[in-house]
């Protein structure tokens, strides 16, 4: 039956050529974005009500994303070859690579920070967007593979809004994952139908993925992998001819498009230390934290400590099902996604799991990875493919029954209330200073804002890079996953700010203005700064608004050169004995 059951599903999807057929399909995709456009503007609640004024903000992450964002749109513009030399950390190269590059979402909101939207709408709409994109991919994947729309709905639910996506809104790259049901789509099509086509399209999708952020490309890959092998009778034997040769090609050319972006990475060559992935690395607890306000008070709140994986109950009730009935076995899409659920699972748990170790040594991209429990991800992606096989199988069992329109709109409800957690906090940030516009009209500039704050206090510079999209001249400053020695170096020389070591410092590194945040001296400066700035006669006041001054660093004067003594006796002799009748004392 349940055989029966999908091959009418992918029949019915297959009638192309039936225009009615096609405007029906159009229509139910197009209601099924709306729908996760809705949810994802209810599950975020209040974003929407003000996207261009709430933020994370209160999380530097946040703000280093935004920032990466307009500098990947203004870079990509004005000096595409230079798109890794960012303007933080400067004289530093590569630095864009220190962190995640979140290419493709910066092309999706190019073009509204081209019109002068503000990095943080722009980081807001995305967010909404991807979001609303990946349930929208998941719900036509799933839908297409059982048969079911309902059962497609659910899946894109559950990989969209969970406690994973809901505690990482400072992490824009968590919430588009949109281009993995692709993949997966299209490796199930490449595997059962061999075709050069789906192996260009398949390449296409995954390097999308990948091109997302460094993590994305580790996880696509964990999940097409784990999914292949477990396909082997598709690829082994008399087929092997066939598929094996379009695998290569598609994994080819997804190297081939992903590989340029990688090269800065392996410039800057910061590898991840076995114990520093164990710190990050997921526990049993984990998978039972979750924000939602259903369990939170219940049970969570005894459980959460930052890492948020558990994938609802609903999930995980339809999961046993598709399991206990054995179509998480038996179908082979299925199969795929019970495949990389556990690899995601085992590796989440980083170095505690026997022979992480190894796979550290001989797969050299694991050694980027520093938080090993984001791998539990898959697991919520896996739960949100398997519980919609569960609830597919449900109602072609009890198709008849009578009862079960009722039961299909409690799961999905109840499968939101697993993951509500709105209204959700906000902040306002500070609006950016009006005396960074007077940076934005100089041609050229080396930019240093203080506070210059220590090593261990470094995310405090997040705000700095936030307001560099304003001019985009390099900066001493920066934030990032890296911290380069040359931070430590300037901290040590700049702590005492404006001493005359600082200033020797700033010039030695090319600095030509200076921002100062004079509420900080309380705590940062340790003096009165700006008696010490009016004392200084290395520094020109330029601008000053709100608590921020602009100093330009005064040019040392240019000695005249010292003309050298002629060389004539008859110049010398004289000058001498007259230096001698005056009594000039000879040194002893």
């Amino acid at each position: 039956m349940r055989k029966a059951a999908i091959t009418s599903g992918l029949s019915a999807a297959s009638v192309g050529n039936d225009p009615t057929a096609a405007r029906s399909r159009i229509g139910a995709s197009l209601a099924a974005l709306g729908l996760f456009a809705a949810l994802a503007v209810i599950h975020t609640w209040p974003l929407a009500t003000a996207p261009g004024h709430f933020s994370r903000n209160d999380n530097a992450d946040t703000m280093l994303n935004e920032w990466t964002l307009a500098w990947d749109a203004h870079e990509v513009v004005h000096d595409p070859r230079h798109m890794f030399d960012a303007n933080m950390f400067y004289p530093e190269k590569d630095t864009l690579a220190y962190s995640e590059h979140l290419l493709v979402p910066a092309v999706i909101g190019a073009p509204l920070l081209w019109a002068g939207a503000s990095p943080i709408l722009v980081y807001n709409l995305l967010l909404l967007l991807g979001l609303t994109l990946t349930g929208w991919a998941m719900c036509q994947v799933v839908s297409r593979w059982t048969g079911d729309r309902f059962a497609g709905i659910l899946s894109g639910i559950l990989i969209a809004f969970n406690a994973s996506t809901l505690t990482s809104l400072p992490h824009l790259q968590a919430q588009h994952g949109e281009f993995l049901p692709l993949a997966l789509l299209t490796l199930d099509a490449l595997l059962s139908t061999p075709r050069v086509r789906h192996a260009l399209v398949l390449a296409w999708w995954f390097a999308l993925q990948a091109l997302t952020s460094y993590y994305s490309l580790i996880f696509a890959a964990t999940a097409l992998v784990a999914s292949v092998l477990v396909r082997g009778s598709e690829w082994w034997g008399e087929r092997a001819r066939r598929v094996l040769p379009l695998v290569s090609l598609s994994g080819g050319l997804a190297a081939a498009l992903v590989l340029p972006f990688l090269v800065p990475y392996c410039r800057v060559g910061q590898v991840r230390s076995l114990p520093e992935v164990a710190q990050y690395s997921a526990s049993w607890h984990d998978y039972l934290a979750t924000p939602a306000r259903v369990h939170y008070p219940l049970w969570s709140a005894h459980w959460f400590g930052g890492t948020a994986l558990f994938p609802g109950a609903v999930g995980l009730a339809l999961t046993a099902f598709a399991l206990g009935t054995g179509v998480a076995f038996t179908d082979r899409r299925a199969r795929m996604a019970l495949a990389f659920g556990v690899a995601g699972l085992a590796l989440s748990f980083g170095p505690a799991l026997p022979g992480y170790a190894t796979l550290y040594a001989i797969v050299p991209p694991l050694q980027g990875i520093r938080a090993a429990a984001r791998f539990g991800s898959l697991v919520l992606v896996a739960v949100a493919v398997l519980a919609g096989f569960g609830l597919a199988a449900i109602r072609t069992r009890w198709r008849a029954a009578r009862w079960l329109p009722a039961v299909t709109i409690s799961v999905l409800l109840f499968a939101n209330l697993d993951a509500f957690a709105a209204p959700l906090d906000f902040v306002r940030p500070e609006p950016i200073s009006s005396i960074y516009a007077r940076l934005q009209q100089e041609s050229t500039a080396v930019v240093v804002e203080f506070p210059f704050y220590p090593p261990d206090h470094i995310f405090h510079n997040a705000v700095y890079l936030l307001n560099s999209t304003i001019y985009w001249h390099p900066l001493l400053n920066g934030y990032s996953g890296i911290m380069p020695e040359s931070y430590v170096q300037h901290y040590r020389d700049l702590q005492n700010f404006p001493d005359a070591r600082a200033i020797a410092a700033v010039r030695a590194a090319g600095v030509t203005r200076v921002v100062v945040h004079y509420a900080a001296q309380d705590q940062w400066f340790g003096r009165d700064v700006v008696a010490a700035l009016r004392r200084c006669p290395d520094l020109r006041l330029l601008a000053a608004d709100d608590g921020v001054g602009l100093y330009a660093l005064v040019p040392t004067p240019r000695l005249e050169p010292v003309r050298p003594p002629v060389n004539n006796a008859k110049t010398v002799q004289p000058q001498l004995s007259r230096l001698l009748a005056g009594g000039l004392s000879m040194p002893h």
